[in-house]
């Protein structure tokens, strides 16, 4: 009954701050995904090494979540961001290859987020990393975009906007499906060009963007100033590169954040903030530059350091600022929470995300997936209920500590072992046996 008032209570406040302001009835929704940002990446999150104000305000002026999970790598966290669905019930399990001719991707008979908002007669854009098919049934516009500018593949050089992963380079920047050339300008401010002109063609209506950031995902080109700052700070490589990265892109999302406010719009703006996955440990990576602190664990595992990211959602006008939901949620839980706030019809198709009304309304609240959830990635495997958590065939990107082959089931208490560095498999089999047992009904269900 508690729960049911104050959601009552939060929409009744919702209809009279647009009463007594003035604002949209249907409030603008801006998505900031950063890429490969690690778990405790922002000062608000713990580093005492990084200048990330404009992000940590934004944290600041909504709730923040403590332990938010996404999928391990950027495919599969765009799915699930989008549709609301694990990757594996939407069909995309990995990363899209960008082999010339790939035709796999997002099907556009899937319901999305984008959907959620142009059904609702929202004008929709997406600017920068799209990652979600390169055919031409699978690329923004086909999933009804109004408007797109950026890359298709998974990553791109910032100045020349070549792909060069595998393969022949090529290059590969995009505005509503034809390529188009800003040879030397830096993408990064690229895109907040383009965010602000979108936002300002936008007057006639609410807007929801999708602002997918490539930072600080390799290659690593912040600006020179940034570098040059943690290089006197004495901040280590790879450290220096990752955080010269990272500094830049907290620029960039400051003054979007700006065009905003200079126009009056960040009152009737939610804004939800949110990583799509760990830090690289890959070799154009340098082999790291992320922080997880004491979490075990990078991109591509299911180790708490692969997959618990930064995320807050911000709204000033109607939510609260300055407070922390420690309850577990994930990124398919924005689709639904969305809708609810905007006050917006959902399929009634199964999805696995839940609405965090009921959490962002009261801290404590009961988490909405009731403490279980699961992850898959290639031949890998986690569940976690409550505070306990089984891998199966678990990789450690980020080598804390030694995988044997008595760790193929490999058991955690999160309570007391935040890190993951116990295996507690062999002393509960029966919590072995249950959680494996929670898995295979789940992965039957889809």
């Amino acid at each position: 009954m508690k729960n049911l008032l104050l959601r009552a209570f939060c929409f009744a406040l919702v209809g009279f701050v647009c009463l007594t302001t003035g604002l949209h009835a249907a409030p603008n929704v801006i998505v900031i995904y950063t890429d490969d940002q690690g778990t405790l990446d922002l000062n608000s999150y713990g580093s005492k090494d990084l200048v990330t104000p404009h992000m940590d305000a934004l944290v600041a002026s909504g709730i923040r979540f403590t332990q938010f999970y996404a999928a391990p790598v950027c495919t599969p966290s765009r799915v699930s961001l989008l549709t609301g669905m694990s990757p594996q019930r939407a069909g995309v399990e990995g990363n899209i290859s960008a082999v010339s001719g790939q035709t796999a991707g997002l099907s556009t008979e899937l319901f999305t987020m984008v959907d959620l908002f142009k059904n609702a007669g929202y004008r929709a854009g997406h600017i920068g990393k799209w990652h979600l098919g390169f055919a031409e049934d699978k690329q923004p516009l086909a999933h009804g975009f109004d408007y797109s500018f950026g890359h298709l593949v998974g990553c791109i050089d910032n100045y020349s906007h070549f792909y060069y992963w595998r393969g022949p380079n090529r290059h590969d920047l995009q505005r509503n499906g034809e390529e188009v050339f800003h040879d030397g300008e830096f993408f990064p401010e690229l895109m907040l060009t383009e965010a602000k002109a979108f936002i300002d063609e936008s007057a006639e209506s609410p807007f929801f963007l999708f602002f997918a950031l490539n930072t600080p995902h390799y290659p690593y080109q912040g600006y020179p100033r940034w570098l040059e700052y943690y290089n006197e700070k004495g901040v280590p490589y790879p450290r220096n590169l990752y955080a010269a990265f990272l500094s830049t892109q907290d620029e960039i999302i400051g003054r979007l954040i700006q065009h905003l406010d200079t126009n009056k719009l960040r009152e009737d703006t939610i804004i939800i903030f949110q990583s799509d996955n760990g830090h690289s440990t890959e070799e154009r990576a340098h082999f790291g530059g992320g922080n997880t602190g004491v979490y075990r664990g990078a991109k591509a595992g299911l180790f708490e350091g692969g997959i618990r990211v930064p995320a807050a959602i911000s709204w000033p006008a109607v939510l609260p600022a300055g407070e922390t939901r420690d309850q577990l949620s994930v990124n398919t839980d924005w689709l639904p929470t969305l809708a609810e706030l905007c006050e917006l019809e959902m399929p009634t198709a199964e999805i696995e995300g839940k609405s965090l009304v009921p959490v962002i309304a009261d801290g404590a609240a009961a988490d909405v997936h009731d403490g279980v959830y699961h992850w898959e990635f290639r031949d890998q495997w986690a569940v976690r209920e409550g505070d306990w958590k089984l891998l199966f065939n678990p990789v450690d990107k980020s080598e804390k500590a030694p995988l044997g082959e008595s760790d193929m089931f490999f058991l955690v208490d999160l309570a007391n072992d935040p890190g993951e560095l116990t295996n507690l498999a062999v002393r509960y089999p029966e919590k072995v046996a249950q959680l494996r047992d929670s898995y295979r009904l789940w992965k039957a269900g889809l």
